[in-house]
């Protein structure tokens, strides 16, 4: 199989991983090769499969020679049995030729199924090792394509183009011989024009490879589009856009339609120089044949068989053209797929320090949460940005809850997002009662993490599934109704199946609050040991707010955690709160301390808007004034 660990194309751009249009410049052959560790558990199918067809290819040149006996036997010596002797040979060959045919499909269809199914499962299998920054780069339309169009294509290329390319040259190759043997001056006329042909298809294939690689991307766009539609239907039909949706829809399928056009005219073009040279070379041995006939230099049966064997031919030469265009096709669908293949996934490093290291004491310093020196800068952020977190030093004790506080685009929803490794750190680390996560196995790290997102995911199952994910596959009845009754999501058992409904696709047939509740249920079902929870009561009312917390203050006692909060109900639930501004935290302290101490907090939790002219607090103006005059009459008015 591929080889995981295969370095990432540089050139990946946001939209689809490069520009519509774009590809990587090699041969189509060399493209094509990459195909070989899937197909190779089948070769030996396939192997027959192409044996088989080259040989019913072949069956069929052998009719021209059994008319040539015919026409100079038993026609010229009107011998009644010989002919129906020939008709009867003629017969034979076809019901033959038949039976190869068959056998061929039936040889391939079953392995290149299997070899469908083994790329497909490849492919989901990467996109889940793949890291988060890689998904935010790629249109999810774009990596459907890749997953189902170009999948297709491959297959088709490997049950049909590929096999002809190789029964077709067979073909051409053993017809000619045939021709030459039977009269070398018509033989090499009919061969004039090989050259011409190659030099043609030559110039055909990088046109056509370019042309092809822009309407593949522009299909994955077109996906894309088609998938943000159906998802935000609610939004379209709210703000009433249907119409600028279908246009954004008509302009993107007329430019597909523009490339598939141009793809058209390309194979015209190729089938008109295809289709014209050999007719042209056939006619014109037609005329000298009839000529050698009429002085006899040639016998009649020669010259039927000679033709007929040309005509056997006009298949596999013209096929040529189409037979080019699937295969560059193919070779632009699989660079397509080996561009997500070629991706570096997260890397599974083992635990050394867990192994090697004994276990931290509850009691010791080094156990609990702690950031050291944290600093991240997104991949594709310019050099010259300031980095989103700076020298990040916290500690969040054994058993303790902080609170992690800061204005909108402070970094807080970054910050969560390293402890369970969703992104990795640019400097510094992060350690779990003294281990390093770096070194940790991420499978290991995310049974000991769990964490729940503002915008809560839910899956196409049933509620049960959705909260149980978040726990072993020992867990059962017992931590899902404890884990319900956590995050106050009762609710589940008044639906139609109670928690064997199904809530659809994303959750939608449920309200925010309810897939909300569902998703604390399955951060805090497996009782985890850290807990990471980003603003988890926002979608709630005042009323069910009260009760999750009340529950939820029971399973924070049993575990370590880190509490996005913006609303003072939700600091309250923490032991310590910590100020993140601008990429830094800025205090520590407790809800009461930060209040009475720190200006930029207590505007925070007030939720007062700042007056006219004044810098919101949470920016570097803002805040630097305030450090330097911590007595100024604006601080103390804030204050």
């Amino acid at each position: 199989m591929p080889n995981p660990d295969a370095p990432t194309k540089e050139s990946a751009k946001e939209s689809a991983g490069r520009p519509a249009g774009e590809h990587s410049g090699g041969s189509a052959a060399r493209t094509l090769l990459r195909l070989w560790p899937y197909v190779r558990p089948v070769r030996t199918r396939l192997f027959s499969a192409a044996f088989v067809a080259v040989l019913a290819s072949c069956t069929g040149l052998v009719f021209p020679l059994v008319l040539k006996w015919l026409v100079d036997g038993p026609v010229a010596d009107r011998d009644l049995g010989g002919v129906w002797l020939g008709a009867l040979l003629l017969l034979l060959l076809g019901i033959a030729e038949a039976l190869l045919f068959g056998l061929r499909r039936w040889l391939v269809a079953r392995p290149l199924a299997s070899v469908e199914a083994a790329m497909r499962a490849d492919l989901y299998r990467h996109l889940q090792r793949l890291p988060v920054a890689f998904h935010d780069r790629w249109a999810s339309g774009q990596l459907l394509s890749r997953g189902t169009t170009d999948l297709m294509l491959l297959r088709m290329f490997l049950a049909f183009p590929l096999t002809f390319l190789v029964v077709n040259g067979a073909t051409i190759v053993v017809g000619m011989v045939i021709l030459v043997a039977q009269d070398w001056a018509l033989g090499l006329l009919l061969l004039t024009p090989l050259l011409p042909l190659v030099i043609f298809c030559a110039y055909f294939e990088g046109r056509y490879q370019a042309v092809a690689r822009r309407a593949q991307d522009q299909v994955g766009d077109l996906t894309t589009v088609v998938e943000e539609s159906v998802l935000g239907i609610r939004i379209i039909k709210g703000f009433g856009r249907h119409r600028s949706q279908a246009r954004a829809f008509h302009d993107l399928s007329h430019t597909l339609r523009g490339t598939e056009l141009a793809k058209a005219r390309l194979l015209a073009a190729i089938y008109a120089v295809i289709v014209a040279l050999p007719e042209v070379a056939i006619g014109a041995a037609l005329v000298l044949g009839t000529v050698q006939v009429a002085d006899g230099d040639l016998s009649t049966g020669t010259l039927v068989a000679f033709l007929s064997t040309a005509l056997a031919l006009r298949w596999p030469v013209e096929s040529i053209g189409f037979l080019l265009a699937m295969s560059q096709e193919s070779a632009t669908a699989t660079e397509r797929y080996f561009e997500v293949m070629d991706a570096v996934p997260e890397s599974s490093v083992a635990s050394v320090a867990s192994v090697t290291k004994p276990p931290v004491m509850p009691g010791s310093v080094e156990a609990g949460l702690r950031f050291h020196g944290v600093r991240f800068r997104y991949p594709d952020a310019p050099g010259d940005a300031p980095p989103a977190l700076d020298r990040i030093d916290l500690h969040i004790r054994t058993g303790e809850t902080l609170a992690l506080v800061g204005a909108t685009g402070s970094g807080k929803t970054t910050l969560t997002a390293l402890v369970p490794r969703l992104h990795e750190v640019s400097e510094g680390r992060i350690t779990l009662d003294g281990a390093d996560i770096a070194e940790m196995d991420r499978e290991h790290l995310r049974t000991l993490v769990a964490v729940a997102f503002e915008e809560p995911t839910l899956f196409s199952a049933s509620v049960g599934e959705n909260v149980l994910m978040g726990a072993g596959e020992a867990a059962g009845q017992a931590e899902l109704a404890r884990a319900l009754e956590v995050a106050q999501a009762d609710f589940a058992h008044a639906l139609p199946q109670g928690t064997d409904t199904q809530v659809g696709e994303q959750g939608l047939s449920l309200s925010g609050g309810q897939r909300q509740r569902l998703a604390l249920a399955r951060a805090v079902v497996a009782r985890p040991r850290f807990l990471v929870l980003d603003d988890p009561l926002s979608a709630l009312d005042v009323h069910t707010e009260a009760l999750v917390e009340a529950a939820l203050r029971r399973v924070l006692r049993d575990t370590t955690a880190l509490v996005v909060a913006h609303r003072p109900s939700t600091v309250l639930l923490a032991d310590r709160v910590a100020l993140l501004s601008g990429g830094r935290i800025t205090a520590v302290g407790t809800h009461q301390e930060l209040l009475r101490e720190n200006a930029e907090y207590a505007w925070l939790m007030s939720g007062a808007e700042p007056a006219s002219g004044e810098e919101e607090p949470g920016t570097d103006t803002w805040y630097a004034k305030d450090e330097a005059d911590p007595g100024s009459a604006e601080g103390e008015a804030a204050r």
